[in-house]
């Protein structure tokens, strides 16, 4: 018995169980269950029940185990959990009964599941995340695996000179909800893998998101020497060098892992070219067992699947041959091929010369390919034409699904409590069905109003709190409490930008007309706000001027304090960005934004969108459920592209949105605003749900590739 569970009354003995299943984050009643135990201490802990647990005084469980309200609440609570985790009744089960037992495994460097465990970066994290919840919620036999990040991604830190501090924390692991893989005689579990001439070490951690199991591999073990401890330590960070290592030990060690954990997967699902190396391990263990490395080859592309999420060409990995050389001189000779043959499978033409690219060793040997957004997928077949030679460009085998959103985790509690009041209990299990939304219709725009000015009030509180604790803590001057949002006006109109500070995002684009701008904002009767928040990669120095400037310009007395940069955007900020703004801004220089999925996030809470018309939005807009910048028009030169988009924002805030928004009724309610809100949810949330998306990879992706595992093991492939 652990000492959290020495420390629970009788009654409660589940509680611990509770908290280390991340199936509460996103399940009302379980949220409710913590918040009713200890409000405080469920918001100081930044909803961490974990930490909760260890932190909550004995009286107080003694207190909850002898209060029948409480109990009852508790027993519903365990009966819902022990209901979602046997799979008998999920979607997956029922629809593809002849496909039980089988197991997919799904790579991701990063996982965005809760700010509890801060081991994701931004979209591709909480993609991965969301992907892993979904799956339970529709019981796919998904099994996960990533990097248990100690110092995880970094804090952020703006001084008063808007320069970005990158501070890395080391995550005290038994305050998140992980826990220790245990071998023979309650060790840890081991593996190995060979990396530059040594053998490195890696333990396992284990995270339950409902019924779907995540394993995180961490190097940070006695057994290896300190470079290669740090190899795990934080995420993206470090040369190419570095890079290089983290992806061998995701890919061959992921691999290795799940063997020695007794998983024998019938697809392997990379999301995203880090964990490509995976697929030369499976081609060495085939050839080892005695096939060619044709045979292999082929049998691996067969069973595995690659999904690309960029399409700019600097955010593809690669490292030059001596590199790879170095790293893997002994391994090709266990795949049963030479040097020239094994690097012919990463190689690729960049800028600065031949390299071995790990998109184009994951394309060369996927069976099936992705990109994220029916916009991504064509730009990515024009992209990896040369990978086909003999196809022409529509011929390109990389098809798309389009992003999605896990709903259950983004909607508010309140916007989640007007749903099942008019669109019936059973949205839930519905939410790609387009029929559920169109009872949207039936929601009294007085209640679509006060939800959304209740968490519009919400925000304001949060961020005013978090200023409050940032001065108490003396991490703030009064200059940064005034640009960290304490002038935002609650009834304002405000606009949201949230999202990684990256040059082709361009977050100052807003700002191209200063003084036609200021008009907007400052304008007596019908104000305007805008509220930034985001990071910059570490090594990203382009994207740190960028939030420089905009910290500047929220400094600036001229722009009267309409401005905000909030510090240190996480999940738990962006659930209150996404659900208490106005508008939610999308500057992308199109078509370099592959999705994008904060956006959906916003519609799902009746939030419009003001976006250009690249990634998910390309395919979301209809021209009443929010606005497009510009048109589809790509310019040649980047500047006249910047000042058509710029001068597109300020003449839909002036012409539309504005006059929109301030346009009352006698009972002080913007309806015609309301109608764009309902129509922000009947089409974006179906169609931009996570049960879309994962079924879609389901019915498109895995399901033809487990029915072939099944010819292949039956010996009719």
């Amino acid at each position: 018995m652990t000492p959290l569970e020495e420390k629970m009354p009788a009654k409660l003995q589940r509680l611990p169980e509770l908290a280390y299943n991340l199936w509460w984050s996103w399940n009302p009643e379980a949220r409710n269950l913590f918040k009713r135990l200890d409000l405080t201490l469920w918001r100081s802990t930044q909803h961490n029940p974990v930490q909760m647990l260890h932190e909550i005084k004995t009286e107080r469980l003694e207190a909850a185990a002898n209060d029948a309200a409480f109990l009852r609440r508790y027993n519903q609570v365990l009966i819902r959990v022990d209901q979602e985790m046997s799979n008998g009744h999920s979607w997956f089960y029922t629809t593809y009964p002849e496909l039980t037992g089988k197991t997919i495994a799904y790579f991701s460097a990063e996982f965005g599941l809760h700010n509890s465990l801060p081991i994701y970066s931004g979209g591709l994290g909480i993609l991965s995340g969301d992907h892993a919840k979904e799956a339970s919620d529709l019981g796919l036999p998904l099994v996960c695996v990533g990097f248990m990040y100690p110092q995880g991604y970094f804090r952020q830190r703006i001084p008063t000179h808007g320069w970005q501090e990158a501070v890395y924390q080391q995550l005290d692991m038994s305050m998140a909800p992980i826990a220790p893989v245990l071998g023979a005689h309650g060790h840890p579990l081991m593996i190995s893998v060979p990396i530059g001439g040594r053998h490195v070490f890696a333990r396992a951690w284990k995270v339950q998101v409902g019924r779907t199991s995540l394993y995180l591999m961490d190097t940070d073990v006695d057994e290896n020497n300190p470079w290669e401890r740090e190899l795990s330590a934080r995420l993206y960070s470090g040369d190419n060098e570095m890079r290089i290592r983290q992806e061998i030990m995701l890919g061959i060690g992921g691999v290795r892992l799940l063997r020695k954990l007794g998983y024998e997967p019938d697809v392997w699902h990379m999301n995203e070219g880090h964990s490509a190396f995976l697929v030369l391990e499976l081609i060495r263990e085939k050839v080892q067992m005695g096939m060619r490395f044709t045979e292999a080859a082929a049998a691996v592309q067969q069973q595995t699947i690659f999904t690309t999420h960029t399409p700019v060409p600097a955010g593809h990995d690669t490292f030059p041959f001596h590199m790879v050389e170095h790293y893997f001189a002994n391994f090709w000779d266990e795949m049963g091929i030479n040097r020239e043959q094994f690097l012919s499978l990463g190689e690729h033409q960049e800028p600065w010369g031949i390299a071995f690219n790990m998109t184009v060793l994951a394309l060369r040997m996927s069976g099936m390919a992705n990109g994220v957004s029916k916009l991504h997928g064509q730009v990515s077949r024009e992209m990896w034409h040369e990978v086909w030679l003999d196809k022409s460009a529509e011929e390109v085998p990389i098809t798309s699904v389009t992003n999605g959103v896990h709903v259950p985790t983004w909607i508010s509690s309140e916007m989640s409590d007007e749903f099942d009041k008019y669109l019936g209990p059973e949205w839930r299990e519905r939410q790609d069905d387009p029929a559920i939304w169109a009872r949207v219709k039936d929601m009294p725009a007085e209640d679509l109003w006060n939800v959304h000015l209740e968490m519009k009030r919400k925000l304001i509180h949060f961020l005013r709190e978090r200023l409050r604790a940032q001065w108490i803590a003396g991490t703030a001057d009064p200059l940064q409490v005034l640009v960290n949002g304490r002038l935002l006006d609650p009834y304002a109109l405000t606009i949201g930008f949230a999202r990684r500070f990256a040059t082709y995002k361009r977050a100052t684009l807003i700002f191209k007309d200063l003084e036609r701008l200021r008009r907007i904002l400052l304008d007596t009767h019908r104000p305007v706000q805008i509220v930034f928040a985001g990071k910059a990669h570490p090594a990203d120095d382009p994207g740190k001027r960028l939030i420089q400037e905009v910290y500047n310009l929220a400094k600036n007395n001229q722009l009267g304090g309409r401005v905000a940069f909030l510090e240190d955007y996480d999940m738990h900020m962006a659930r209150y960005l996404t659900q208490g703004v106005d508008v939610w801004l999308n500057t992308p220089r199109r078509p370099r934004e592959a999705s994008g999925t904060s956006g959906m996030k916003a519609s799902l809470n009746g939030i419009p969108n003001l976006s250009i018309l690249d990634g998910w939005w390309a395919e979301g807009y209809n021209g009443a459920n929010g606005w497009a910048i510009g048109s589809e028009k790509v310019y040649e030169d980047p500047n006249a592209q910047d000042w058509a988009d710029a001068n597109s924002i300020y003449d839909l805030l002036e012409e539309e949105i504005v006059p929109l928004f301030y346009q009352r009724d006698r009972d002080d309610i913007p309806r015609g605003w309301i109608e764009v809100m309902r129509e922000a949810i009947r089409t974006n949330t179906p169609q931009f749900s996570m049960q879309r998306m994962v079924k879609e990879y389901t019915t498109k992706l895995y399901v033809p590739a487990l029915e072939a595992s099944l010819l292949e093991k039956a010996g009719d492939y």
